[in-house]
């Protein structure tokens, strides 16, 4: 690792950065904000400051590829910087880095470009013309399998294929801290012969993480294996809702329809490939008796770097524990090393055919679960399908979410030799059905 964004012993002259479990230094994720009184544009967050990327460019503290990738982040939404590719994505980094160093020459003018993001509205970073969401986590998979099909055969034999996904709806795409209401829809549980309609009894959480694209790729073309981490333009949380009554109804055959268009909370800021190179590990080993990989999803370094080191945890704060003063509990808590495809794999067989990818399509990697209870991604999974009810520090039980309930997703990698990252926080409240 001889990138200096990623030195440990780098140091910021915005104090609060130094140290920061989420954003220091070595971080900078991107994102669009709005400051007080200002229009929305293109920022990177560090410490509990962010940098304005567009105010950099008008007093002169960028050039060449830097300034134009901070003028293509000037606007409402990233797109245009992130179809740039990573070499502006880097050049933009390198100098952000080095502005806001603690040794930095420009730190008198840099600081008058700082906002305390508290004060700051945060936005979906993106404009998403289109949003594909995978099945990657193989533990998630056997448990929803044995529920559904029983203990023998809980997977379905092209999981270990190639990787399974849906088209889901970019509309409802919405950033965090924007509360959502109960879904409605159709819902014929076993008992009934029938179905009826009303709002979602089993609302469920997916804890999962967001993957953007960068440059994409020409109608009818393909992108490769090892070529697909130039396409991959950062990582964000992504909490897949998912009202199970309406979906195990409606999807016969299909895919889930109803039970997922009606909200996909997002968390706002883009961590970066150049942030997370220290966490790349090993790709999930796969199985002695799964069936060899076909060529376009086999690649030796995908096999060595295309994991991704990510501690997750998704956490509930119901109204009563607000009302007490109770903190946030965490219920899950799992780590993306339990992916079994990796992005890039995604990328290569999204694009096999000839489809073409955009700048900003965003990909949600499928839930992400560990083999233990502790780990398991879903209310599903954990309660058994609603028949095992967990119990709360507040003494109030749930099988499925209701409304008032928050769930808080956070995730955040470490490596010995290197400094903590975070992504922030992903997090919304269920409303009651309109």
């Amino acid at each position: 690792m001889t990138d200096p964004t990623l030195d440990p012993a780098r140091r910021s002259w915005i104090v609060s950065a130094n140290g920061h479990p989420e954003f220091p230094i070595q971080n900078l994720p991107l994102g669009i904000f709005t400051p007080p009184g200002g229009l929305p544009r293109g920022g990177m967050a560090i410490g509990d400051m962010i940098i304005d990327l567009q105010g950099c460019l008008n007093a002169g503290l960028l050039t060449g590829p830097a300034a134009r990738a901070a003028e293509a982040a000037s606007g409402r939404t990233l797109n245009s910087l992130l179809a740039l590719g990573p070499a502006a994505r880097g050049a933009l980094r390198r100098r952000v880095a080095d502005l806001l160093d603690e040794d930095s020459e420009d730190a008198a003018t840099a600081e008058k470009l700082v906002y305390l993001a508290d004060d700051c509205t945060l936005h979906l970073p993106l404009a998403v013309a289109d949003y594909t969401d995978f099945f990657g986590g193989i533990h998630h998979a056997r448990n929803t399998g044995r529920l559904l099909r029983g203990p023998e055969n809980p997977l379905l034999p092209n999981y270990t294929h190639l990787p399974v996904a849906y088209h889901g709806r970019a509309s409802s795409l919405r950033v965090s801290g924007e509360d959502f209401h109960r879904p409605r829809g159709q819902r014929k549980p076993a008992r009934q012969d029938a179905p009826d309609f009303g709002p979602s009894r089993n609302l469920d959480y997916e804890l999962e993480l967001g993957i953007w694209i960068g440059p994409g790729n020409p109608p009818g073309s393909s992108i490769a294996l090892a070529e697909a981490g130039d396409h991959i333009a950062g990582f964000c949380l992504l909490n897949d809702w998912s009202a199970r009554d309406i979906q195990m109804w409606e999807a016969q055959p299909l895919g889930p329809f109803l039970a997922k268009n009606f909200a996909t909370t997002l968390s706002p800021w883009i961590i970066t490939p150049e942030a997370m190179a220290p966490f790349r590990v090993p790709a999930m080993p796969r199985a002695d008796d799964d069936p060899p990989l076909l060529a376009y999803l086999s690649d030796e370094t995908d096999r060595r770097l295309g994991g991704l080191d990510i501690a997750l945890q998704a956490l509930l704060h119901t109204a009563q524990m607000r009302d007490r003063g109770l903190p946030p509990e965490v219920i899950t808590a799992t780590s993306a090393r339990h992916l079994f495809w990796t992005p890039a794999q995604m990328v290569a067989h999204h694009t096999v055919g000839g489809c073409n990818l955009q700048a900003g399509d965003l990909f949600g990697s499928g839930t992400i679960s560990s083999t233990e209870r502790a780990g398991f991604g879903s209310l599903l999974e954990i309660t058994a399908g609603g028949r095992e009810p967990i119990t709360l520090s507040s003494g109030e039980t749930r099988t499925f979410l209701q409304d008032g309930d928050e769930v808080i997703l956070r995730a955040h990698c470490e490596r010995d030799g290197f400094a903590r990252i975070g992504f922030g926080e992903c997090r919304a409240r269920v409303l009651p059905s309109h």
